[in-house]
């Protein structure tokens, strides 16, 4: 019996050692990000007064968002950034949005409503609201800056004028931000951190940032773009049909050969993305599906790959140092009992090191550390019933829309191609 026992720990330390490397390359990518890149408070330190002279115009599209419309007006009401225009693109919405806003803005005179009653079949809803709000609004024309944002988020009263600092101080086209999440609901602890991982494993940040050979990447929740730079990429026309525009407005920019940035909010934009478990889940096999370019197979592995480095990982740790503590207990203290126990103990560390490196750049939580296993497990899950989504034809339901999307076998050879009027890479100001 000790002798298979000590079989069974040299093949669970085997499998910890290889799940280690992985957290280990977690480490270096999270400490090198952290170190490279800047986040959007930091653009406070560039903030001057040519800055204040530079017009932004926020426009964000809602649909049925009466629960979040009015804290969102009030912290646009509050930033220190005086040239500000905000429309709101108020998307089929059959609640009370409308009214709120109303209520919301009071006789603030840089707010404009838009409200858009149907949406052609060959358009994504987001996509038609915001264009429909681009044609209406004089704002959008006479400004410096564009920035799309989503309307479940809450700006700091900084934001605006911290990150049109940062688009001038590095010569961006395009800003994107990773939104500090809102952390309160059961599923918020558990399953968000592990599905915000994913995302960034697939789209590392150090790699959005490259100004050649990058991974083009962009979050939907907030987009600043200088307007010459909007304009030279077709806008949101020119991706009429994606789900995920943020992603597909990110290749054009690169397609054109234009600067883009993508960075933490630093919790300078806050985020509460869904109200439920199942929206959340519906809202991320949306993002993973689309994400993964529509493609099963992908899916699936990623899928595999979660669950075996985020939940078996630890499982087989806490396995492993339970077997090995009992074959100690029987057989007395043996070299490589102690050894096996020690590589248990030290796999779980480094995956708590690794998730502590992330979460702590997201201001996630550091309790949510416990529930990752778990979290991992169940991001898995939505990955898998993405792929099988996928593969049996089921449309993607959402924003009172639903769409038919094609199954893809291979990389997508049709990628959108960027619009250049005049052939040129843009000079951007």
């Amino acid at each position: 019996m000790i002798i298979q026992l000590q079989i069974l720990t040299s093949i669970f330390s085997a499998g910890i050692l290889v799940g280690a490397s992985y957290w280990i390359t977690v480490i270096y990518h999270a400490t090198r990000t952290k170190r490279k890149l800047l986040t959007a408070r930091d653009g406070l330190q560039f903030a001057s007064e040519q800055d204040e002279e530079r017009s932004v115009c926020v426009i964000i599209p809602a649909h049925n968002e009466a629960s979040k419309i009015a804290g969102l007006i009030a912290s646009l009401k509050a930033q220190d950034h005086e040239k500000l225009r905000v429309v709101l693109a108020l998307d089929r919405c059959t609640d009370e949005t409308e009214a709120l806003a109303f209520d919301a803005i009071g006789d603030d005179d840089r707010f404009e409503i838009v409200s858009i009653s149907a949406c052609p079949t060959d358009w994504a809803g987001k996509v038609n609201a915001v264009c429909h709000a681009m044609a209406e609004s004089s704002g959008c024309e006479s400004s410096d800056y564009l920035l799309f944002a989503d309307a479940d988020t809450i700006f700091a009263p900084e934001c605006l004028r911290a990150t049109v600092a940062i688009m001038r101080e590095q010569s961006l086209g395009l800003l994107s931000l990773l939104s500090t999440l809102t952390y309160g609901r059961w599923f918020e602890y558990v399953v968000q951190p592990a599905a915000g991982f994913e995302l960034l494993y697939q789209y590392p940040l150090i790699r959005a940032n490259r100004p050649d050979d990058r991974r083009a990447f962009a979050n939907g929740q907030f987009m600043m773009f200088t307007k010459d730079a909007y304009q030279t990429v077709g806008g949101h026309e020119a991706v009429h049909e994606e789900l995920l525009e943020d992603l597909a407005l990110a290749r054009l920019m690169e397609q054109a050969e234009l600067s883009t940035g993508v960075l933490m909010a630093d919790g300078m934009l806050t985020c509460s993305m869904y109200d439920s478990f199942e929206q959340f889940c519906k809202g991320w096999k949306r993002i993973y599906t689309e994400s993964a370019k529509r493609r099963a197979d992908r899916l699936k592995r990623a899928a595999l790959r979660v669950r075996v480095a985020g939940s078996v990982m630890p499982f087989t740790c806490l396995i492993s140092i339970m077997l090995t503590a009992f074959t100690i207990w029987l057989n007395g203290y043996d070299v490589w009992m102690v050894a096996a126990f020690g590589i248990g103990i030290l796999g779980l560390g480094i995956q708590a090191v690794a998730l502590n490196r992330c979460f702590t750049m997201g201001r996630v939580p550091l309790i949510a550390v416990i529930g990752y296993p778990v979290g991992a497990w169940l991001v898995g899950s939505i990955k898998s019933r993405a792929a099988r989504d996928l593969t049996r034809g089921e449309p993607t339901r959402w924003g009172g829309r639903s769409y038919e999307r094609e199954l893809r076998q291979k990389p997508s050879q049709t990628e959108p191609k960027a619009i250049m009027p005049t052939g040129k890479k843009m000079s951007q100001s």
